[in-house]
């Protein structure tokens, strides 16, 4: 057996995953298989032996291909999967098998699927690559040009996304149309971290908001902290705040409007809150000298930051160190 052969053989042996991989990531049998021909095309121009983990680096290249699939299909505006009004579904998928089509849908949700739809890409391959198979931040980080906080915090929404419309779709009851084993996406489909996540999904939410907000800030991570920001975002600071700031020779507005404005403010900020409980909701607070100075308090919607209000007046305030 030559190399080339050994080299094909060991890739059989990861098709499997690669392909689950890019099914949920694309929702399209015939899409996903284009996407790990590509990458045993790459494979196969690669020097395979100076690749020190090949099912790692086989599985970034299918979730490339996959993202740059999902941004192009975006931008066509088509929609590869549309429930009709009898609950069943349209494929454009000429190629691929119907039952395997089927059977690959069930195992893996049809609601969880139409769901997934909705994320954007980014979103949906740091849900997909962290919570369906494990692959750590760090590695993921990169493929959505992100920090790995920044790629925390898209695999965050996401999960919330899943989670929300599992738990309607639960909330209508076995009688309603698509609720049920069809209807909910399914416990199994998601990973352990994200069954753990208890009703409190919401508040831990803002908290992953508020340490990737820090995160993308102090690593100059423009356009990730962009990313977490309402377009009207607005900072508010009290007065004395403001006096702080001018004690120590810095200028600071009472309010700053609009995501860039507050981009630009906070990316690239040298300064060390930490993560803390304000009145019960996660935010920041920056103490001098062990005395805390200053509180951060975060307010968001949909999984996006809309508002901060920095306070150093800080009497009334329930602060809590998380």
């Amino acid at each position: 057996m030559n190399e080339h052969d050994l080299l094909a053989k060991r890739f059989e042996t990861d098709r499997p995953r690669l392909r689950a991989v890019a099914y949920r990531m694309l929702g399209s049998l015939a899409e996903a298989d284009d996407a790990v021909q590509e990458a045993w095309i790459r494979l196969s121009r690669a020097d395979a032996d100076a690749v020190e983990n090949l099912s790692g680096w086989l599985t970034t290249i299918v979730a490339r291909v996959s993202l740059n699939m999902l941004k192009s299909r975006k931008s066509r505006r088509e929609d590869l999967m549309d429930a009709d009004e009898a609950g069943g579904t349209h494929r454009a998928d000429a190629r691929a098998d119907p039952e395997q089509e089927a059977l690959l849908a069930d195992s893996v949700g049809l609601a969880l699927l139409v769901v997934l739809d909705t994320l954007t890409p980014v979103e949906r391959l740091a849900f997909v690559l962290h919570d369906m198979f494990a692959v750590p931040f760090e590695e993921i980080a990169p493929i959505v040009d992100r920090s790995p906080a920044a790629a925390r915090q898209l695999a965050s929404r996401a999960r919330r996304r899943v989670q929300q419309v599992g738990s309607d779709a639960g909330a209508e009851g076995p009688g309603a149309k698509g609720a049920g084993p069809k209807g909910a996406a399914p416990r199994s489909a998601v990973s352990k971290g994200a069954q753990e996540d208890s009703a409190d999904a919401v508040q831990a939410g803002k908290a992953d908001l508020v340490r990737a907000f820090l995160a993308a800030s102090r690593e100059g991570q423009f356009e990730a902290l962009l990313a977490m920001l309402d377009p009207d975002i607005v900072v508010r600071t009290d007065q004395a705040a403001i006096k702080m700031g001018s004690d120590a020779d810095v200028s600071i507005e009472a309010e700053l409007r609009g995501s860039d404005a507050v981009t630009r403010a906070f990316v690239n900020r040298v300064w060390s809150p930490v993560p803390a409980l304000i009145d019960g909701v996660p935010g920041l607070i920056w103490s001098q000298d062990g005395e805390t100075r200053a509180a951060f308090s975060f307010t968001t919607e949909d999984g996006r930051i809309t508002a901060i209000d920095v306070q150093a007046e800080l009497a009334g305030l329930r602060i809590t160190v998380s």
